[in-house]
């Protein structure tokens, strides 16, 4: 039972038969390939964007890093949440592609406008002492499993467009939280203000792809550079965009995102019946947060369920509340959600 991460999951077979199908023959190496092209093209359909500027790297880390490192000189700072992806889990990497740093806005999982407002003031005032804020990020699913509704994206936008600041979009679950939301792609990122966003397959139901989206072409300038430099081009990119060309052929991409979104809540309703269970993350997609007592845990662990542990897994009474990540995937079966419930009230 493999309840670890969305990143466990099998490729869907509709991709399978896009790279089956670009596997034919020979075609220009670097990008320069009909597919490619074609892949850009429906992008741009799909966030009603006929201008914008799309790359495709192999993973999210690599496109938020070169994202941000694109949008900020060295001496100038990403603002971003405490548990933002780009902070807790990239190893630094934007850091080690130019940005100067992270700076953490406020101390919740949603980034709060005034926070962010505050914050900026604080860094200009600092003056050359101080690295100066070069853009502000934020993440469609949060590591904590939330949602950044329409309204507070734009309150952001606004706040950072006052300042200067481009806003990035990490959309690394950017599918689940377009199904949760019922938004459109255009919704979501610059029809709200959101300057660039990572798309995410990954996670999605891809075999690995994300494509990085510029909806200013000027803030595109450097990218295709750094991202060679960082040697994240593919001379076979024809199989990245065929990925995608897949993934957003027939708006799959949302029928994925929605089927890991039902799966996620259809295992949140039954977990909400267990007395035993705490949520100090409301359940809004694929990705669940409660708070288990540590003997329970170890129930499951035995059991064979592989999930994430949030707290120290080794140590402490049995009845100690630990914060614990389900996640599922857009393949996941129902039979083995419920065989996890059935374990779950057997621990």
């Amino acid at each position: 039972m493999y309840l670890a991460s969305d990143n466990t999951g099998p490729i869907h077979p509709q991709i399978m038969e896009a790279l089956t199908e670009a596997n034919q023959g020979y075609a220009l190496p670097y990008g320069n390939d009909p597919y490619t092209a074609r892949a850009i093209t429906a992008i741009r359909e799909l966030f009603e964007a006929p201008q914008a500027e799309v790359f495709f790297v192999p993973t999210g880390t690599s496109g938020n890093a070169l994202a941000l490192s694109t949008l900020c000189q060295p001496y100038e700072s990403v603002l971003c949440t405490a548990a933002a992806h780009i902070h807790e889990d990239e190893c630094g990497a934007p850091e080690f592609y130019g940005v100067g740093k992270t700076y953490l806005v406020g101390e919740g999982d949603l980034m709060d406008p005034d926070a962010l407002g505050a914050l900026i003031t604080d860094l200009n005032e600092g003056g050359v002492h101080s690295a100066q804020p070069g853009a502000v990020s934020i993440t469609s699913v949060t590591e904590r499993g939330q949602l950044y509704e329409l309204d507070r994206i734009e309150s952001l936008a606004t706040i950072a467009h006052a300042a200067g600041l481009p806003l990035h979009l990490d959309g690394a679950r950017f599918a689940n939280a377009c199904a949760a939301l019922e938004v459109s792609a255009a919704e979501m990122t610059w029809q709200s203000g959101v300057d660039v966003v990572t798309f995410g397959g990954t996670k999605a139901g891809c075999m690995g792809v994300e494509a990085v989206i510029f909806f200013n072409p000027d803030r595109a300038r450097g990218f295709a550079a750094r991202r060679k430099r960082a040697g994240h081009l593919f001379s076979k990119n024809r199989f990245l965009a065929a990925q995608m060309l897949g993934f957003v052929r027939n708006d799959l991409w949302l029928q994925l995102g929605a089927a890991a979104n039902a799966r996620g809540q259809y295992l949140a309703e039954a977990l909400c019946m267990d007395a035993r269970i705490q949520w100090p993350y409301a359940p809004r997609a694929n990705m669940l947060f409660p708070k288990l007592p540590r003997s329970v845990l170890q129930g499951l662990g035995a059991a064979g369920v592989a999930f994430n542990h949030w707290g120290n897994r080794d140590h402490g009474a049995p009845d100690e509340m630990l914060l614990t990540r389900f996640v599922c995937d857009w393949s996941v079966p129902y039979d083995e959600l419920d065989k996890f419930l059935a374990v779950l009230k057997a621990s």
